[in-house]
């Protein structure tokens, strides 16, 4: 069955991880995306380990579902045929310093010239506009400057990095949506536009809750350790084994959590009669709460709390989550075969359509392995047709 996107064509001029995981969730919904990597290099990421038979695992991953083309953008042949496939194309992804897309003759107003309704989606550090927007940025930077890394860790000493990419993920996340609002548009008037996204915008997009908190007292989201802002109880626990995770904030799963852990007398203490009291007096919450807790394994309160209609769920490792019965369910783990590193495991799509499914239709690319069957396309179309200029 054909994926939403078959019959959209998108050229993904990116590297590292924003640009590209971009353009993969476009290719996971069938979209035909083109990777224009440079000759002989390709993307940065193909260096990134850990690697399986000298292939990197995560290029592998965030690069499923393309075509790679070797194209050297800094001679005319190279820039004529990567204007060519701009020409047929629906969209152009872009994650360069703002002013290099210019320099090459690639920026967007040389290419809406050329292909008036294609969607230009450009990602970068800081955006398109602003006093850093020439700056070069990364995800850790990003999650210091817009306070994520202030609110993370416990509540007293060093402030914590989140060990995942949020800010390059989220940004790729957000060019997707942008790229699909554009389209959308496109439908009405028959003209493209740009997408404009930052890494720093889509870090500070995170912070919900915090920003609310501090729109509304003006004052400096705290770190919280384990606790919510919003919610308790609702954080991480520890059992007799191993700790669980529940969510009991709401009133009516409050007063079921305390007949369980056999503690109905905190229901009528005003330190915790209502959700706004609980927050404010957590710390002493969970004080009371983690020795009952400790009494008895994890397996014993998550039975109690899913019996109760609570939420909850164990705190697993990656090898657990990925044997999970839900995740396997899900079809959130894929084997595909790739031509050189062989039979590999991906992530799958976390987007489910009942109609128009999307999927793994194909590994990530080696470096230039479809440039025959992209470039002799071209072939047809005359080199006058396409100008050249740089900036």
């Amino acid at each position: 069955m054909p994926g939403s996107l078959e019959g959209l064509k998108v050229i993904d001029l990116t590297s590292h991880l924003s640009g590209p995981y971009c353009a993969m969730v476009l290719a996971d919904q069938g979209a035909d995306v083109i990777k224009v990597e440079r000759t002989g290099q390709g993307d940065d990421a193909r260096n990134m380990p850990p690697f399986v038979n000298g292939q990197s695992a995560p290029f592998m991953l965030w690069n499923r579902n393309k075509r790679s083309v070797e194209l050297d953008l800094k001679t005319d042949d190279g820039l004529r045929q990567c204007l060519e496939l701009v020409q047929s194309a629906d969209v152009f992804i872009e994650n360069f310093k703002p002013g290099v897309a210019e320099r090459l003759g690639l920026g967007y107003d040389a290419l809406h010239e050329h292909n008036p309704a294609l969607i230009y989606c450009s990602i970068s550090g800081y955006g398109q506009t602003g006093p850093y927007s020439e700056r070069g940025g990364f995800d850790l930077i990003m999650q210091g400057l817009s306070g994520l890394m202030a609110v993370n860790g416990p509540a007293e000493g060093e402030p914590f990095r989140l060990p995942i990419a949020i800010s390059d993920v989220t940004a790729g996340l957000f060019g997707a949506v942008g790229i699909l609002s554009a389209l959308a548009a496109r439908g009405k008037s028959g003209v493209g536009q740009q997408v404009d996204v930052s890494l720093l915008d889509s870090a500070i997009s995170h912070g919900v809750y915090e920003a609310a908190g501090y729109f509304a007292s003006n004052e400096r989201p705290a770190r919280l350790g384990q606790a919510h802002r919003g919610g308790s109880p609702y954080q991480m626990v520890e059992t007799a084994d191993r700790p669980i995770i529940f969510g009991a904030s709401p009133q009516h799963l409050w007063r079921r959590f305390c007949e369980i852990v056999e503690c109905e007398e905190l229901m009528v203490d005003q330190r915790f009669k209502e959700n706004a009291d609980r927050v404010q007096h957590n710390t002493e919450l969970m004080t009371l709460l983690q020795p009952k807790l400790r009494a008895k394994p994890s397996s014993y309160w998550l039975e109690a709390l899913y019996a109760a209609g609570i939420p909850a769920g164990p705190v697993l490792s990656h090898d657990e989550t990925f044997a999970d019965p839900q995740v396997v369910a899900r079809e959130m783990v894929v084997e595909v075969t790739h031509p050189t590193a062989g039979a590999t495991r991906t992530l799958g799509t976390p987007v489910k359509l009942s109609g128009t499914p999307g999927g793994i239709f194909r590994p990530a690319p080696d470096l230039g392995q479809h440039n025959d069957e992209v470039l002799s396309s071209l072939a047809g179309q005359s080199k006058s047709s396409v100008n050249v200029g740089k900036g």
